[in-house]
């Protein structure tokens, strides 16, 4: 715990907070324009295979060659591991191929071409009726998590704290997607699992603000909102920082340590803990100033 309660004045500095916002939004909104996401193959659909070579790979040759086959169409490569030596094979939905047909056809071309001994890690297989039902169930899963949050908010507090809340969750996902479209990390089941749990870290730190707001709305009748605020956040500012700290430690271990399967989830969720911090403050509290939050009035004398 801190040993004094800070006062830091965010409500005065809000106007930063939003410019960080503006900024994110933009940056995400151009991303998603310019390049997209790079969606796996749980959306695509396709075939992901994953090598691995005796000496360092030669993506680009293992590129050419695999192009130089007609058969095969939209192979993406990407390198993975630290070691240099394990490549990610992506092909699209070829027509007219059977996917386990595709499997055996990189297998021969790669083995008949490529100089180096292969190893064939994993096989993996999507069909691209599967990958549309992914997409729908994945944006269905995250609307319903807003609006139980909403909901939530609404019936324990007041509707200015439902707004709030979800105006904070709406910009961490947007936050999170601009995050997956810039580093073009894969985006697949895994990160809407990560984008779901971000949600769920954020509104729990919401959720602790709101409560110390509405004691302090009780406490403090004649306390101006502005510095009402600034008292709420800053005495729970301790918990937000131990909360955040603790979950960002175990996260760099996985980050570290987990491997590249947990790699993209793991680097969402830290940034996903400083970005649902930031909107507790300065999305769903700061709100509240232009939401003409109801207060009971002082008793009279």
């Amino acid at each position: 715990m801190l040993p004094n309660t800070p006062k830091i004045d965010f409500i005065g500095n809000r106007w930063y907070g939003f410019s960080f916002t503006i900024i994110g939004m933009l940056i995400t909104v151009v991303s998603l324009y310019v390049q997209g996401l790079n969606l796996g193959i749980d959306f695509t659909g396709g075939v992901v295979m994953e090598i691995r070579t005796e000496q360092t790979a030669d993506v680009g040759k293992l590129r050419d060659i695999l192009s130089d086959n007609h058969e095969l169409r939209g192979v993406m490569l990407q390198e993975v591991g630290k070691d240099g030596k394990q490549v990610m094979i992506r092909l699209a939905p070829q027509d007219g191929l059977e996917q386990n047909k595709v499997a055996d056809a990189v297998r021969g071309t790669i083995d008949a071409s490529y100089d180096d001994k292969v190893e064939y890690l994993r096989t993996d297989y999507v069909g691209p009726q599967v990958g549309q039902e992914l997409i729908e169930g994945s944006i269905i899963a995250l609307a319903l998590a807003l609006l139980m949050m909403l909901l939530y908010l609404w019936f324990r507090f007041e509707w200015q704290f439902g707004v709030g809340g979800i105006s904070a969750l709406t910009h961490d996902a947007i936050m999170i997607i601009g995050f997956y479209s810039v580093t073009q990390i894969e985006f697949d089941l895994t990160s809407v699992a990560a984008l779901l749990t971000v949600i769920g870290y954020s509104i729990n730190d919401s959720v602790v603000i709101y409560d110390r707001i509405r004691e302090n709305l009780r406490k403090y009748k004649t306390l101006g909102l502005d510095k009402l605020l600034n008292q709420s956040i800053n005495e729970t500012l301790s918990r937000t920082i131990l909360t955040g700290g603790t979950v960002i430690l175990a996260l760099i271990g996985l980050v570290t340590l987990g491997g590249d399967v947990l790699f993209g989830f793991s680097a969402a969720m830290i940034l996903g803990v400083f970005v649902g911090t930031y909107s507790s403050i300065y999305v769903s509290a700061t709100i509240l100033i232009y939401l003409n939050l109801r207060r009971e009035e002082p008793a009279k004398n």
